[in-house]
């Protein structure tokens, strides 16, 4: 399920490599990534709204469920608790990959109102893990969100690779958003080590919850 438009041409990419045999089905409401925008903070209607999309998208048969906006952590859990299949945030996933590599970890995110959410989703997952050390760098560069929506992706590219420098002690950088995965090479190269992108993890995970055993979870209503 989506909030912006240039989040699907990533995960559709993760999916022919990594689970080529998945059967996706895409949901669009780009109107949430621009209300949320406009919000300090998750409303009651962002919580009805991402449960109604779940909701939906269960009532399809779907065998797992995907969020791919970043900005929507505590609703997505909420809805995840009664679901009765997998249900994963954008995240997850990558913040597990990102403390496998090392305790210093470098995140760049182009849409602002995710920053918060996902630093404090990845403290409370280094604290479970008894990952004390680990640390999150993060910058933030929305004018690359901007450039990929004016259909300029080279810029975009060019201005995360940019301030990817500013991360360069980091044993592991993270692209936060899924829009940011075409940026991987270019990130990489500027950084000349590992980088993380959301879509990726996140299949390899999802693939792996789908094909494992179901856990019981409370009935939606």
């Amino acid at each position: 399920m989506h909030a912006v438009r240039e989040a699907i041409e990533p995960i559709e990419a993760a999916l022919g490599k990594l689970w080529p045999e998945a059967e996706p089905m895409h949901l669009l409401d780009d109107r949430l990534s621009v209300d949320r925008a406009m919000e300090t903070g998750l409303s009651p209607d962002m919580y009805r709204r991402i449960s109604e999309l779940g909701t939906y998208t269960l009532a399809a048969n779907a065998a797992g469920i995907l969020f791919t906006c970043s900005a929507f952590g505590p609703a997505i859990e909420t809805f995840a608790r009664r679901a009765p299949v997998p249900v994963l945030k954008p995240n997850e996933a990558m913040f597990a990959e990102a403390l496998e590599a090392g305790d210093r970890v470098g995140m760049l995110a182009t849409f602002t109102p995710s920053v918060a959410s996902m630093t404090e989703e990845f403290e409370l997952l280094a604290a479970a893990l008894g990952r004390c050390d680990a640390r999150l760098e993060s910058r933030w560069v929305p004018e690359a969100m901007a450039a990929l929506k004016a259909g300029n992706g080279e810029r975009h590219d060019a201005l995360l690779a940019e301030a990817a420098t500013h991360l360069a002690g980091c044993d592991v950088v993270m692209l936060a958003q899924f829009s940011m995965a075409r940026a991987q090479s270019a990130v990489s190269a500027a950084l000349g080590r590992k980088v993380l992108t959301s879509p990726d993890s996140a299949v390899r995970k999802l693939k792996a919850l789908v094909a494992g055993p179901r856990q019981r979870c409370d009935p939606l209503h």
